[in-house]
């Protein structure tokens, strides 16, 4: 078999599913002339006779029924190919499941996916904000966002940014409370947190950095919470950056003695990762968090 024009094979299944080549023409929109070149001409290159011409139409031969399901099955993938090969982001369609910490789930990354969906408009997206680690590899999501990527496995694993935490608290409950002059006062002052017994990542403990002996009297295992309760005026808080300085009535204390350093990776499972669907995810996801640095850095 000689080699031959894989384009010739639409106009093969054409002809073997309307059995005339002048349907096929029509189906095709091209000449009847166009069909019957190339019919020829996948036969010669083949060395193997496909149809049975007659007055009436085509039929297809023995060797014309042996290419026939190969044939279909190469223009079904060749239809996936370019699916997932246009450029548009239009032709991005499907569903990407993304679990991310709260903080970047929903104080950063949320408010900032309208402009992503307005983008592709096929592309559905599934927000988990849950407090707990989802395991990539059985495909409880597609991508992650998180403090400590896995360091085994078929991971792609991408640095988004370092960011950093300071103590903050709200005016009124500053002007109430006893002076803050250096960290060691930090241990006369209530504070809030997670729940000792439930922080699931060690990368969120953070009074322990704070101050030696520094215990949250008030404990969630929301983010939002902690910062609604430092804003109310009940104690200090530990908080990200892109959230501290974002909220209104929190101030830094300490800001130049206390920071402390994290960093969000992004990390998807290597089957699902180069997928167009994914890839649109991370391109959008990555472009914010660059354009944003400032922010995570308290700058």
């Amino acid at each position: 078999m000689r080699p031959f024009d894989w384009d010739d094979l639409r106009y093969f299944l054409s002809v073997a599913r309307s059995g005339t080549v002048s349907q096929a023409a029509r189906r095709l929109g091209v000449d009847h002339a166009t069909v019957i070149r190339r019919v020829d001409a996948l036969e010669r290159a083949m060395g193997v006779k496909l149809f049975e011409r007659s007055p009436r139409g085509y039929y297809l031969t023995q060797g014309g029924e042996r290419l026939l399901p190969s044939a279909e099955l190469i223009q079904q993938e060749a239809r996936k190919i370019g699916r997932e090969q246009i450029s548009s982001s239009r032709g991005v369609g499907g569903v990407v499941r993304i679990s991310t910490l709260e903080g970047f789930g929903n104080f950063f990354l949320s408010s900032r996916l309208p402009k992503f969906a307005a983008e592709y408009p096929n592309l559905t997206i599934e927000l988990l904000t849950l407090q707990q680690i989802v395991a990539l590899s059985r495909r409880e999501a597609d991508l992650a966002i998180s403090l400590q990527p896995p360091e085994t496995g078929r991971f792609y694993r991408e640095k988004l940014t370092d960011y950093w935490l300071f103590v903050y608290g709200s005016q009124e409950y500053l002007e109430a409370s006893p002076p803050i002059r250096k960290p060691a006062d930090l241990r006369d002052h209530v504070f809030c947190g997670y729940i000792d017994d439930l922080v699931f990542l060690r990368g969120l403990d953070y009074l322990d950095e704070v101050g030696k002996g520094i215990r949250a009297r008030l404990q969630s295992s929301s983010l939002h919470a902690q910062t609604e309760a430092a804003r109310a005026g009940y104690g200090l808080c530990v908080l990200p950056a892109f959230i501290g300085s974002r909220t209104p009535g929190l101030v830094p204390v300490l800001k130049e003695e206390i920071r402390l350093q994290r960093s969000y990776w992004m990390v998807a499972s290597a089957d699902v990762a180069p997928s167009p669907r994914v890839q649109a995810v991370r391109r959008f996801i990555r472009a914010q968090a660059e354009a944003e640095r400032g922010l995570f850095l308290g700058e």
